[in-house]
């Protein structure tokens, strides 16, 4: 009935999108590089002041934030795979805080530690189901 719908959704169901965010696909417009139709996305983390508290970064043995930091030995350490950057790269391993540089993830799977979510996670949807 609907051959072009077909062809994006060969099971002729629309996906399963309940819990899910969902964001527009990009479709090449160079916004969200690298993503397919459908594909999932992590969520974003910003830095806090709770994290500097904690005293490290996920994948290093370098200390930041505030000098004290682990006076009372309390560290958060968390292992994520495949952390991705905002546009959906690959993150780049170092970063800057009080002038002591270390590793610092700006996108995590499965993460408890101490952050705030900026983007949560998602599945690139084209907006607009045409029956063609």
């Amino acid at each position: 009935m609907y051959p072009n719908l077909a062809k994006v959704y060969p099971t002729l169901k629309l996906p399963d999108l309940r819990g899910e965010f969902i964001r527009g696909w990009d479709d090449s417009r160079g916004i969200d590089t690298g993503r397919s139709l459908l594909s999932g996305q992590t969520a974003t983390f910003i830095r806090t002041a709770l994290q500097d508290y904690y005293g490290v970064d996920l994948t290093t043995n370098v200390k930041v934030g505030i000098a004290y930091a682990t006076a009372d030995s309390v560290i958060t350490v968390g292992n994520p795979a495949n952390p991705k950057a905002g546009d959906n790269s690959d993150y780049v391993p170092a970063s800057s805080d009080n002038s002591i540089t270390g590793t610092q993830r700006t996108a995590e799977d499965n993460f408890t530690g101490a952050w705030i979510s900026m983007r949560p996670r998602n599945v690139a949807f084209n907006y607009i189901v045409r029956a063609t």
